[in-house]
């Protein structure tokens, strides 16, 4: 038995990283996906590969910063499939910098990519979840809304907001059969997150340090947070809502 198998999934950011491990694991296990993000060709990608594998995708250029963008989605999504169960709000972006080395316009992206993204797809998401008699939201958060490391500070509060921001929607929508859980990884092998690595003066040093700080010793892959993103998506946590789960190789255990 398939384990996603009749649902049907909108997972933002979905072209490339954590995005693409999603799709091609939920499609592989039944679900059909739809894959938003702002460049159409990644997207095309993702949705070849679930198609060859006899999946079904839709692709959908989106702007989560944008409202009427996510409301649009949310509605070709019902219209393709009929219904909509799985939000993934994976859509992130990243900034290096203090406060004082953050500028207005950092700070604006930070904040409306990665919290104002996530709570404009969840709202729009609320009525077809509740038509559909519940559903599951993922997000994902970070291990930086957990705790903190140094030259994060915009990073470190937009993933802090999606954390809160996960437990308030639990509480307000458990009724309803809405179930909102958040992962929250540690460094893990995307674009974004290599981009990072490559802008360092020692690109080599930089990775080994983060590597070190780690306790398993090595980078997060996508397809580990797309491991518990299927379970959150399956009826097998249907008692699990309100939670931020780090996935961070034991980084915040100490």
């Amino acid at each position: 038995m398939q384990r996603v198998s009749g649902k049907v999934a909108i997972i933002t950011g979905g072209g490339t990283g954590i995005g693409r491990a999603c799709a091609l694991l939920f499609a592989s296990e039944g679900a059909k996906v739809a894959v938003a993000a702002r460049r159409r060709d990644k997207l095309d990608v993702v949705a070849q590969e679930i198609a060859v594998a006899g999946g079904e995708a839709l692709t959908l250029e989106c702007d989560v910063t944008n409202r009427g963008s996510v409301e649009h989605a949310v509605r070709a999504v019902e219209e393709r499939f009929g219904k909509l169960s799985v939000v993934v709000n994976n859509a992130g972006a990243v900034h290096t910098g203090t406060v004082e080395e953050t500028s207005d316009d950092d700070w604006e992206r930070i904040i409306s990519v990665n919290l104002t993204g996530t709570f404009l797809l969840s709202r729009a998401a609320m009525p077809t979840l509740r038509r559909m008699g519940g559903g599951s939201i993922i997000n994902i958060g970070s291990y930086l809304g957990i705790v903190a490391i140094k030259q994060r500070a915009a990073y470190c509060a937009a993933k802090g907001g999606v954390t809160l921001l996960t437990k308030a929607m639990a509480l307000d929508h458990a009724h309803e059969g809405i179930r909102v859980n958040c992962i929250c990884p540690a460094i893990v092998e995307t674009e974004m997150a290599l981009g990072t690595i490559a802008r360092a003066p020692d690109p080599a040093a930089y990775r080994r340090l983060r590597e070190s700080q780690i306790p398993i010793g090595r980078l997060g892959r996508p397809e580990d947070i797309a491991q518990l993103a299927l379970y959150l998506a399956s009826d097998e946590s249907t008692w699990m809502t309100g939670t931020a789960l780090p996935l961070d190789g034991g980084a915040t255990a100490s």
